[in-house]
């Protein structure tokens, strides 16, 4: 990912922080992901928010967190994220569940 997408999606998560009344200090973590069909994506969780926010195919999309019987689930907007200890799958489009790793 180049160091341009990696700017506009620090700003567009820093405007989603400020919009929902956090300080960009409360970011807790950031994860790039890679998924076995070449998707890359980058998700943001931050403090007093339950949702996901993703940089996926250059826009922003935030992922309400959803029921899951083992580690967590996010989705809204078209797209399915599972996270487990064994590893992360996306959804979205009209594409089929694809496997991700962190990279």
């Amino acid at each position: 990912m180049n160091r341009r997408k990696v700017t506009i999606l620090g700003a567009a998560l820093w405007m989603a922080a400020v919009t929902l009344g956090a300080s960009p200090a409360f970011a807790q973590k950031f994860q790039s992901y890679r998924c076995a069909d070449g998707t890359p994506f980058i998700v943001g969780f931050f403090e007093y928010d339950k949702r996901a926010h993703l940089q996926l195919d250059g826009r922003p999309i935030a992922l309400g967190k959803r029921l899951a019987l083992s580690g967590a689930r996010y989705s809204g907007g078209g797209v399915t994220l599972k996270i487990t200890k064994a590893g992360a799958t996306l959804k979205h489009a009209k594409r089929p569940v694809t496997a991700c790793e962190l990279i």
